[in-house]
């Protein structure tokens, strides 16, 4: 393993990880109850107008 890596390692040990999540908030809120750092994107995935398509997204989210 090189140093950098080594310490990369070291760092992920100690300060633990961070997690991204991106879309549902209920996942980045479970993690935080459970004390671990995350990043929350709101974001949901484009239908580009197609109302099926749409119809589906909604039903997910």
């Amino acid at each position: 393993m090189s140093q950098r890596n080594e310490r990369d390692f070291e760092q992920l040990l100690f300060e633990g990880p961070i997690a991204v999540n991106l879309g549902l908030r209920e996942f980045a809120e479970s993690l935080q109850e459970q004390d671990v750092e995350v990043l929350h994107v709101e974001w949901s995935p484009p239908a580009e107008g197609d109302e099926e398509m749409i119809e589906l997204l909604d039903k997910l989210l």
